[in-house]
């Protein structure tokens, strides 16, 4: 008998042992993907039709607020920008949960947070309704320019401050109005998102951080660091052969330049006009573990720590893969192949060059305010990669700025202002490659890099980045400009 006891007893606290294991494991270990994933509506059923507090953008446009309403709900969320913001802001839903800020800082808008002043701390304790507002970095000029330049062509641009990584503009088309989404009619906010997800364009597929592309030319920033962080390539040296196209090895398929053209000569003749054969070659030469570990730095393979919810991580193959793949590092060299991203992770690259080779943490909010209009809560800038040294993103630097006065990025010029720039064209087969651009200003003193990726252009020799995307990149570059000032 006492043997059944006592076996009873192990086995009931293994028993308790795996019941505790696994309520750490769930409230622990996996809290973080049970709170991200898009299925989990907990928060907002608790939430929904109490008071909430506002999402407002830098220069003080309301993006998001709770509005008195006639269901029994009492409240509904309205969006008085409607598209504009909805990559920002997400959408507040009783019956689809929430996405982007309404997600994100949930926790501050419905006054949840203990992050807030000593009266809404007490008034957490004693459940009294207070609500906490959420200021964003993104500034709504800007935000509109990106809008009004890109137009109803499919794609994204990303504005950021290299200082502080701050978003200054997240823009992406197809959009959509996260209204009627957000409805408290049930039946009116399931037809509203059918509609959406019936779409083919995928209006709510926000592409600037959860879509990759292949980056192109653009790629070649990335390169261009490897080869001289690696101490194998300068400014002068190696002078690479002019040529119309290069076969790499282990293949007999030609890597060519763009409209046939010939090219070569030292780094910034090269970046200058974006030269294929000479970057396919500077991969090859590089190897893939330097070329790969470049990329790494820059953050390609991780995902990014934005403040939004379920960004995309950049990809690059892995060096063994490489090794048995010679031929496609060169092509992975020219952003090609093996290489995706998406437009905020370029406009990161961009952005590390622009701050000495630091890639700032890129974010969303600015700060959080009580329901007095205190500021409780202030975003605290931090360094995401060390991507190159000083002296490495001074020379890339120098060599962008080539490439925007007399290369293929003249169109990304603002007038007056020292300005950087890299075009790409990826080709993604029929005839159809992506416009983009990438690029910084002031030079001398940058506080904006930009992305713009323009999608599935037709027409090899006009749907360029240069011809497309540089344009787009201008206005925005300008508008940023003048609504950011030039003390961080």
């Amino acid at each position: 008998m006492k043997r059944q006891v006592r076996r009873l007893g192990v086995a009931m606290l293994v028993l308790y042992a795996v019941l505790f294991i696994q309520l750490n494991v769930v409230q622990v270990v996996r809290a973080n993907d049970y709170n991200s994933n898009p299925a989990n509506i907990r928060a907002v059923t608790r939430d929904y039709g109490r008071p909430r507090g506002q999402i407002l953008a830098a220069d003080g446009t309301l993006l998001a607020r709770s509005v008195a309403d006639n269901s029994h709900f009492k409240r509904r969320r309205e969006y008085p920008e409607h598209g504009l913001f909805a990559a920002i802001t997400g959408s507040f839903s009783f019956t689809f949960g929430s996405d982007g800020v309404e997600k994100t800082y949930n926790d501050e808008l419905s006054g949840r947070s203990t992050n807030g002043s000593v009266k809404n701390f007490v008034d957490l304790l004693t459940d009294q309704q207070h609500t906490n507002d959420v200021v964003v970095t993104v500034n709504k000029a800007v935000q509109q320019a990106a809008k009004d330049a890109l137009g109803d062509r499919a794609g994204s641009v990303v504005a950021i401050d290299p200082r502080d990584g701050s978003i200054l503009a997240l823009w992406s088309f197809p959009t959509y109005d996260p209204e009627p989404i957000s409805q408290t009619d049930q039946a009116a906010a399931r037809q509203a998102r059918t509609l959406l997800l019936l779409d083919p364009n995928k209006p709510l597929l926000p592409r600037s951080f959860r879509e990759t592309f292949f980056p192109g030319s653009t790629f070649k920033v990335v390169t261009a660091s490897a080869g001289l962080s690696s101490g194998k390539v300068t400014p002068e040296q190696p002078v690479y052969p002019t040529e119309t196209q290069f076969v790499p090895p282990n293949t007999t398929r030609p890597i060519r330049n763009f409209g046939g053209e010939r090219c070569g000569g030292n780094l910034f003749d090269i970046l200058r006009v974006s030269c294929n054969t000479s970057f396919a070659r500077m991969g090859v030469d590089l190897g893939a573990e330097t070329l790969v570990g470049q990329a790494q730095a820059f953050g390609f393979g991780e995902t990014p720590p934005l403040d939004l919810p379920n960004p995309a991580a950049a990809s690059i193959s892995g060096v063994d893969f490489f090794k048995q793949n010679v031929a496609l590092l060169a092509q992975t060299a020219i952003g090609q192949n093996t290489v995706r991203a998406t437009p905020l992770q370029m406009a990161m690259v961009a952005a590390g060059i622009a701050n000495n080779g630091v890639v700032m943490t890129p974010h969303v909010l600015k700060e959080v305010r009580d329901d007095q209009g205190n500021v409780v809560r202030r975003y605290n800038p931090s360094p995401w990669k060390t991507a190159v040294t000083p002296q490495v993103a001074a020379t890339v630097r120098d060599a962008m700025v080539q490439v925007a006065q007399r290369g293929t990025a003249t169109r990304l010029q603002v007038p007056g202002v020292p300005t950087a720039g890299k075009t790409g064209t990826a080709q993604i087969g029929n005839g159809k490659s992506h416009a983009w651009i990438i690029g910084f200003a002031p030079a001398t003193a940058p506080r904006v890099a930009i992305a713009v990726i323009v999608e599935s252009q037709s027409g090899a020799s006009e749907a360029t980045g240069g011809r497309v995307a540089a344009p787009i990149g201008q206005k925005v570059l300008q508008a940023a400009l003048n609504a950011v000032p030039a003390a961080p």
